[in-house]
C-alpha cells in the first residue's frame, strides 16, 4: 500500500512539474537586520546569498524554497552583534498580474556563526540558540528572461539568545536569475 502511495504521488508531481514548469536559480541581496525587543539595538548591514527552487501551480499560486546563507544580528553603542544564518525561507507566492507575486510563509534558520560582543566581559559567555523560527513577507517580480527579484520583511518568532531580549528582524532586498 506504501509503494503505491509513493509511486502515485511521484506521477502526480512529476506530472505537475512538467505541466507547471519548475523555477531553479540563484540569488543574492542585502539584509537590514536588528534586533526587536532588544534595548539600544540599531540595524546593521549584511548580505545573503544562495539558491532558490519553486513551482507555479498555476497563473496565480506558485511556491518557492531558498537556501541562503545569511548575515544578520544589530549594531550596539558602535559594537556589531553578528549572527549567521542558512535560512530556508518557504514562501506561498500569490500572482497578483503576470509576474507581480506577493510572498509568505515560514523561515527556518540555522545559526552558523555568533559574535557577540565582550562588553563588560560577557560577550564570551553568550551563545545564540541553534534555530531560529521567524515569518516572511514580501512582494516580487519574476521577468520573463529569468531575472527575479524581491522584498521581504522578516519576523522572528523567538530570542535569538538565552536569557537576552531580542528576535531576530530584517528587510531583505535580492536579486536572483532562474535557469528554467
Amino acid at each position: 500500500m506504501k509503494k503505491l502511495l509513493f509511486l502515485l504521488t511521484v506521477i502526480f508531481c512529476s506530472s505537475t512539474l512538467s505541466a507547471q514548469g519548475l523555477d531553479l536559480g540563484v540569488k543574492a541581496g542585502a539584509n537590514f537586520a536588528t534586533l526587536s525587543d532588544a534595548t539600544n539595538a540599531e540595524q546593521k548591514t549584511g548580505f545573503q546569498a544562495g539558491f532558490f527552487a519553486g513551482v507555479k501551480f498555476s497563473d496565480k499560486l506558485g511556491i518557492q524554497a531558498d537556501l541562503l546563507y545569511s548575515q544578520q544580528g544589530a549594531e550596539f553603542d558602535s559594537e556589531e552583534f553578528n549572527l549567521d544564518y542558512i535560512n530556508v525561507p518557504v514562501v506561498l507566492k500569490y500572482y497578483l498580474i503576470s509576474g507581480l507575486n506577493l510572498q509568505a510563509g515560514p523561515q527556518f534558520g540555522f545559526v552558523i556563526n555568533d559574535d557577540f560582543p565582550d562588553t563588560d566581559g560577557i560577550g564570551d559567555q553568550i551563545e545564540a540558540n541553534e534555530f531560529d523560527f521567524s515569518a516572511a513577507v514580501g512582494a516580487g517580480f519574476d521577468f520573463p528572461f529569468g531575472l527575479r527579484v524581491d522584498a521581504r520583511y522578516n519576523f522572528g518568532f523567538n530570542d535569538v539568545a538565552d536569557n537576552t531580549k531580542g528576535k531576530n528582524a530584517f528587510y531583505s532586498i535580492a536579486l536572483g536569475y532562474s535557469f528554467l
